[in-house]
């Protein structure tokens, strides 16, 4: 269902050009509070690009960065499916009763139900040009740094880039061919964006890597399983790990803290 978010909340949007006078939201708002990295792109990345993206919101989700997109295909969704739907923040152009585009329809419903999905908009109103451009400028002022995957010149990514810029916010991006990319390679030659060149490097400045290997109870966790099939598996060990921190339980499941 459909929610207001409080005033409280609303400093989290605090570098927008304008603040809107209210915002919806359906999920888990706790997200917000999170260190947060936008990840945005081509609706058409290349099969690189679409890897490392995944890998590196994979990455950063595991130390506790919310990563925040705009649900569009490409660049969006890769980056949505690497975070996990409990660990990523979709902003949508539209009413969050309307999942747009359909493509994505599960995507959304999953992170209606462990993430978090966010609109300026109330039910019902559609996406509309305006509504892309505003929606675009939310997924910048909600995140620390931009990433910007793949992005061609003159895209709509490159506008995203252009709020990032007035907002004082670090761009970076991956290491592309030449021809590949343009709109990205142009920022890092005037020096406006800096390449990620191993993205463990770049994920440790938010904290070390959760060590799950050969932990068995920590690996089930990672399918955010219900609390009975961890219960049934595990036994007491599951109350000592949420009571260590190592998982919190929401809705009856369980997720990597």
């Amino acid at each position: 269902m459909t929610q207001r978010l409080s005033r409280e909340t609303f400093h989290y949007f605090s570098e927008m050009k304008k603040e809107p006078k209210e915002f919806f939201f359906r999920g888990n708002v706790e997200l917000l509070s999170r260190a947060k990295v936008s990840i945005v792109g081509t609706r058409k990345p290349t099969q690189y690009t679409k890897q490392m993206t995944a890998d590196l919101a994979h990455k950063l989700a595991n130390v506790g960065v919310s990563i925040v997109s705009g649900g569009a295909m490409g660049v969006d969704g890769q980056a949505h499916f690497g975070a996990g739907y409990a660990n990523t923040i979709a902003v949508m152009p539209c009413g969050l009763d309307i999942r747009y585009p359909m493509t994505h329809r599960d995507l959304f419903e999953h992170i209606e139900q462990e993430g978090l999905l966010l609109s300026m908009y109330e039910d019902g109103v559609l996406a509309a040009n305006w509504s892309f451009v505003a929606r675009n400028e939310i997924v910048v002022a909600l995140g620390d740094v931009l990433i910007v995957s793949e992005a061609l010149r003159n895209s709509g990514s490159m506008r995203s880039v252009e709020y990032a810029q007035k907002m004082g916010k670090k761009i970076y991006t991956f290491p592309h061919r030449s021809g590949e990319s343009d709109g990205t390679m142009d920022l890092v030659k005037a020096g406006e964006a800096e390449i990620i060149y191993d993205i463990d490097k770049f994920v440790a400045q938010y904290g070390q890597r959760k060590s799950i290997e050969g932990d068995p109870l920590l690996q089930f966790c990672q399918t955010i399983p219900s609390y009975e099939e961890a219960l049934k598996m595990f036994g007491e060990k599951v109350s000592l790990y949420e009571l260590d921190g190592k998982i919190s339980i929401k809705d009856g499941r369980i997720t990597i803290c």
